[in-house]
Formats: structure tokens, sequence, C-alpha cells
């Protein structure tokens, strides 16, 4: 019986995540009501407040979960990276391969870009901050980078792959390698860069 009950606390739960992010893409998260997802649930609203209090706590999980799903591979990336053109590369490539697989929650978190630019305090989401931080500290003191302000950068890395990110997945087909040589020509040579460095990869793929 304990594990029965637990089995449906988790299947409540992800039934109301998955209301929830289809709400938040149809309706935005500012027209959204904790009702509206309800309704997209089969559940009783005294079943919704067993879970969560508010629709900013339904938010926070799904930006919570999306973190940690992708987390452990972006660090992992980071991590066996030689040199700046691996930390870049492999970063990118891996996130916009997630997203490409993850379409639906990505596009509750871009439908929501206003909100999601004062709601980047959730735990997992800093804890993928710190990780970036460190392992970008951890990279210039290795000689891996040059010794150049580590938050800048990550702020750049951040706004380049979620906006490239957004763009790519309005393409048909969407093409994650051309998006990731993209990004890391703008970063590893500049503007000026750019058709040398997209063609020479393209060349040797």
């Amino acid at each position: 019986m304990t594990g029965k009950r637990e089995q449906t606390k988790k299947d409540n739960r992800n039934a109301i995540l998955e209301a929830a992010r289809e709400v938040f893409v149809k309706l935005g998260y500012g027209a959204t009501t904790v009702r509206d997802i309800i309704r997209a649930t089969e559940l009783a609203s005294g079943t919704f407040y067993n879970y969560f209090k508010s629709k900013d706590e339904v938010f926070q999980a799904i930006q919570d979960e999306n973190a940690l799903r992708v987390r452990p591979r972006l660090r992992a990336e980071r991590v066996r990276a030689r040199n700046v053109e691996e930390f870049i590369s492999g970063s990118f490539h891996t996130f916009f391969e997630y997203i490409a697989t993850d379409r639906r929650t990505f596009a509750v978190i871009r439908r929501n870009a206003d909100t999601m630019r004062v709601r980047m305090d959730t735990p997992e989401i800093i804890a993928g901050f710190d990780e970036l931080r460190i392992d970008l500290l951890t990279a210039i003191e290795q000689g891996i980078f040059p010794p150049v302000d580590a938050d800048y950068l990550m702020a750049s890395l951040v706004g380049v792959a979620f906006e490239i990110g957004e763009h790519m997945l309005t393409r048909e087909p969407i093409d994650t390698k051309a998006a990731a040589n993209f990004a890391t020509a703008l970063f590893m040579g500049g503007f000026k860069a750019l058709p040398h460095y997209v063609a020479a990869t393209e060349a040797a793929a």
C-alpha cells in the first residue's frame, strides 16, 4: 500500500507539471491561474494544493526539473574539455541537443521569457550557474582559458545559448550542429571569423 501511495503521489505531481507546461505555453505565465492548471488535469482542486501552493511554485518546479536533466551532461562536457574550443563547442552542442529533444519545456521558458528573467533564483538553476562559473574559473586557472572575467563570460555563454537555441527550434529541420558551430565560431573568433570557421567545420563533418 505504501508503494502504491507513493506512486500515486508521483503520478499526481507529474500530471500537474505536464498540465502546467501546456497552459504556460498557451496562455503565458502572467495570464495563467491555478484554476487553469487544475482544469487541464483530472485532479480535484484540493489535490493540487497538496503539492503546490501557487502557480509560481509550479513554474519553479518546471525550471528545476529542466535544470536537473541537463546539468550533468553539460558538466561532463566542460570537465573533459582540453582547450577553449572543446569547452565552448561541447557546451553549446550539448545544450542544443537537449532542447531539441525537449522542445516543450524550452517553449515554457521562452514563452515566459519576461517572467523567467526574474525567476532565475530557483535552487537548481542557481546550482547550474555556480557550476558553470566554477568550471570557467578552473579552466582559467589551468590555462585552458585566458585570464578573463568569468562572470561576464558566463553571462555571454548563457545568453547566446538561449537566444540561438530559440531561433534554432523555429527551423526545419532542426540542425543542432549548425547552431553549435555558429555559436562556437562567434566566441572563438568574433564576427569576422564566422564564415571561415563554419565552412571549415562543415567541411570536416
